[in-house]
């Protein structure tokens, strides 16, 4: 254990010499960008013109041991996170050990040791020499103690947390590679929306997040059911602190997208091929979800919200030290929703349950243990959209947007129970070894009926679709790695270890064959969803497949230059999938990993990576022969230029990619048309490549001011040139900003912003005309405002008016020959007290 002393700080100097600290205090908080609001002292122009920001330089760091230092009043926090930068001497300290203490800043020409000793003035905070930095300790009144902090092993943590930053971007990521790094360090396009954007706009879901996250698609198979895409594929890739989740049927009923945000202080989403960390999965992108974590001191909200259509929320979030030593922790969240809908007799309950505790074995050891428990009883769902496109004679039908196809009885019930368990020990030298459990409960309960088909008939009748699905998926998850610096060639490089384990076990049943009690004729429209719920009979489809999956990985940061860093690795695969289904195994797949950094100054860095992944294919992807495609299979090739100004409070990257993708599922035309037609119905493999861009720019544009914006445009074509997955649209732009007023209006904080799509479209089969037509929803602008005032310090009231201007659009066009309408023009208030 290294032991260096402590720094002459003068009258912080009066710490015990001869008491090395870490053996008391581990590294807690790295220095990293901190996100408080802080005079800028010039206007940013809005994101789409970001650029120009490359002009803005830098103060240089004198070469002398004494430097000019100029450092405005603010938060000890940022003004020691500025001191760290504009040195380069590494800070590190506790967030919750400066708490809510000021600076009255610093200017004139000082030593490292002098400036440190100013900024820290009488705040009863201490510095500790280690190394080639310090390490920020706690002082008791007398000063010739330590107040022991908790322990909280950040070398390896999946980020910075964005709780209570107030900032739209984030400090620190590891979703791409498992190494910590900054997201302009990050060889791949990765979008954070944090935890202020989230409060600010009343997201409380998955859906609600997606929707404003740049480059995705949602589109909602019904009331209940959403799916995500990305550069042109369907993500099925979770991630919950890092660990992938193990469940493959993520759009069927896997209750992912029905998250309820209380539980989590931030969702990144990596867009590309994340095959490094999650081994088989979709191409697109992964969503990794990361949980809220306890706090030393105590701190806690209570929020109550009511909203368009009976739409009432009530949330409690308590949190802090369990001990008088603040060596346990714990948090406690706990959020109910209940709401009508804008559709004919759909509603909704929902709970969720969540807690955490933290446990400093040792200075060097971190245990967390948790767990989270969420059901989800809807009402009148609808399933296969929310009314037919067609019907009996081939024509569009013409319902209003509270049209639902479900009867009154149809319910998607879901629900989540998960426990989790990590253990952290820090080595020393920067060494840190992290172990990650996950055990996770995903059941559903599907008793619906809705009207499909070529519906109504010529005289106005229709019939019901009744069918159930219930089961359940059980998966556990294991995650061990270490990491650390090491020497090579006279220079610091970092290195990843790790493997992993996983099984999931899906035990499922489909019942089909129905009867009906009192018959199945129906008034199309006269429909108030009162019918009968049929007798199911006996199951029809069995359920019983696991999928297993272990892996080992490898990831080094090699820094050939002070400039130029290479990021190298690889994962190897062992994948099966065996149960009712046909037996897939993959054994010693390698997946690569490749990425170059090459900064180009202090604030612009140009990049270019390359990554892999497959996904062994569903149970129905059958050829003629009834015999199982080959996996699908995707490389992701992306360059392109990122920025980070006002030291790390805005973040902004332009990226052009390439996804090739080998085996992608589609009809086998040739063979399903023949006459007579075939018993079974097939698919084939077929290549398809996706060329785009993405621009995006998040965080603090000038003081009080946050935006998250960006633009993407992609083109997706199979191996003959056809374009495939219009349904998605080729072009979206998302814009959400808020600003806190200035002066005698400070109270108050405003924003709004919109998102954009252009045209998609999908070819549908018109049965009663025996032909394809094509379904569009032409492009438009969905535009939301919001307004929070701060009534007291602990009591704040915030409006969310969605949809300002009641804009008619599908969210989902031609799923079974189907369509879902976005939500109308609706509103939400929340009032949230503090404590």
């Amino acid at each position: 254990m290294r032991r260096d002393g402590i720094s002459n700080l003068g009258r912080h100097s009066s710490v015990n010499a001869s008491l090395n600290p870490f053996e008391i205090l581990k590294v807690t908080q790295r220095p990293s960008p901190r996100l408080h609001p802080r005079l800028l002292g010039r206007t940013v122009f809005p994101a789409v013109i970001c650029w120009s920001l490359a002009g803005i330089a830098a103060s240089a760091v004198q070469a002398a041991d004494l430097q000019q230092i100029d450092i405005q009043p603010g938060s000890l926090d940022s003004a020691l996170t500025e001191l760290s930068r504009s040195t380069g001497v590494t800070i590190v300290f506790d967030p919750q050990l400066l708490g809510s203490k000021r600076s009255p800043g610093l200017h004139g020409r000082f030593s490292t040791d002098q400036a440190l000793d100013e900024l820290l003035g009488a705040s009863g905070i201490g510095a500790v020499k280690q190394g080639d930095g310090f390490v920020l300790i706690a002082l008791t009144t007398a000063g010739v103690g330590l107040d022991l902090a908790p322990t909280q092993i950040t070398g390896n943590q999946l980020g910075n947390i964005t709780e209570g930053t107030g900032s739209y971007t984030p400090g620190l990521i590891a979703t791409a590679t498992r190494l910590v790094l900054s997201p302009r360090q990050t060889p791949q396009s990765v979008t954070v929306v944090t935890r202020q954007h989230m409060d600010d706009f009343a997201l409380d879901n998955v859906d609600d997040v997606m929707r404003h996250t740049p480059g995705i698609t949602v589109s909602a198979y019904d009331s209940d059911r959403s799916n995500y895409y990305a550069r042109g594929f369907s993500i099925n890739n979770f991630q919950y602190d890092g660990i992938p989740s193990a469940v493959r049927n993520v759009g069927y009923s896997a209750g992912n997208s029905l998250s309820d945000m209380a539980v989590y202080d931030r969702i990144e989403v990596l867009k590309g091929s994340p095959g490094l960390l999650v081994g088989a999965g979709s191409l697109g992108a992964t969503i990794n979800l990361i949980r809220k974590k306890p706090t030393t001191d105590f701190q806690g909200h209570l929020s109550l919200g009511a909203g368009s259509w009976d739409n009432y929320r009530s949330e409690v979030d308590v949190s802090g030290s369990l001990t008088s030593t603040g060596n346990v922790r714990g948090r406690a969240v706990a959020a109910y929703q209940d709401k009508n809908s804008f559709m004919d007799r759909y509603g909704s309950q929902a709970e969720v349950y969540y807690g955490i505790l933290e446990f400093d074995l040792s200075p060097d050891t971190l245990l967390t243990v948790g767990g989270d428990y969420q059901n989800n009883d809807p009402r009148g769902s609808t399933w296969s959209g929310s009314f037919p496109l067609l019907n009996a004679a081939g024509e569009r039908n013409d319902v209003k947007r509270s049209f639902s196809n479900a009867a009154d009885w149809s319910s998607w019930k879901q629900y989540t129970r998960t426990v989790f368990a990590t253990l952290e020990h820090q080595f020393g030298d920067g060494w840190v070894t992290k172990l990650q459990l996950d055990h996770k409960i995903n059941g559903y309960d599907a008793q619906l009926g809705s009207i499909q088909g070529d519906a109504p008939a010529v005289d106005g009748t229709a019939r019901l679709n009744g069918q159930r699905y219930r089961g359940e998926t059980s998966s556990d998850s294991a995650d061990a790695y270490v990491s650390g610096p090491f020497q090579f060639l006279g220079r610091e490089h970092e290195v990843v270890l790790g493997g992993s384990i996983s099984k999931a076990h899906w035990d499922g049943k489909g019942f089909w064959d129905v009867t009906y009690p009192n018959g199945n004729q129906l008034d199309f429209f006269n429909w108030h969803g009162n019918v009968d719920k049929p007798a199911w009979g006996a199951a029809q489809q069995i359920s019983d497949d696991v999928v297993r999956q272990t892996g080992v990985y490898l990831t080094t940061r090699l820094n050939a230059t002070d400039d130029l860093h290479f990021i190298l690795g690889g994962r190897l695969v062992n994948y099966t999938v065996t149960g009712n289904t046909d037996t897939y195994r993959e054994s010693g797949r390698l997946i690569p990993y490749a990425g170059v950094i090459y900064d180009l100054d202090e604030q612009l860095s140009v990049y270019a990576s390359y990554t892999d992944i497959f996904m062994a294919q569903d149970s129905y992807n059958l050829d003629r022969n009834r015999k199982l495609l080959e996996p699908d299979e995707g490389e992701n090739y992306e360059v392109g230029i990122k920025g980070e100004f006002f030291e790390g409070r805005l973040n902004a990257s332009l990226a052009y990619f390439q996804v090739k993708e080998s085996n992608r599922s589609v009809p086998d035309d040739d063979y399903n048309n023949l006459t007579p037609t075939p018993s079974n119905y097939a698919f084939k493999g077929t290549d398809a490549q996706t060329k785009g861009f993405e621009l995006e720019v998040s965080g603090e544009l000038a003081q009080g001011w946050q935006m998250q914006a960006g633009f993407t445009h992609k083109v997706v074509r199979d191996d003959s040139g056809v374009k495939i997955s219009t349904f998605e649209p080729e072009n979206q732009f998302t814009l959400f900003t808020t600003y806190n007023l200035p002066g005698t209006l400070d109270q108050w904080t405003v924003g709004g912003g919109g998102r954009w799509q252009s045209k998609a479209w999908q070819e549908i089969w018109n049965s009663p005309r025996d032909t394809y037509e094509t379904f569009a929803q032409k492009q438009y602008w969905v535009v939301d405002l919001m307004a929070k005032y701060q009534i007291t310090p602990a009591l704040s009231t915030t409006v969310n008016l969605n949809n300002l201007f009641d804009k008619y659009y599908y969210t989902n066009i031609g799923f079974y020959n189907s369509a879902v309408y976005g939500e109308p023009r609706n509103v939400m208030i929340t009032t949230r007290w503090d404590f």
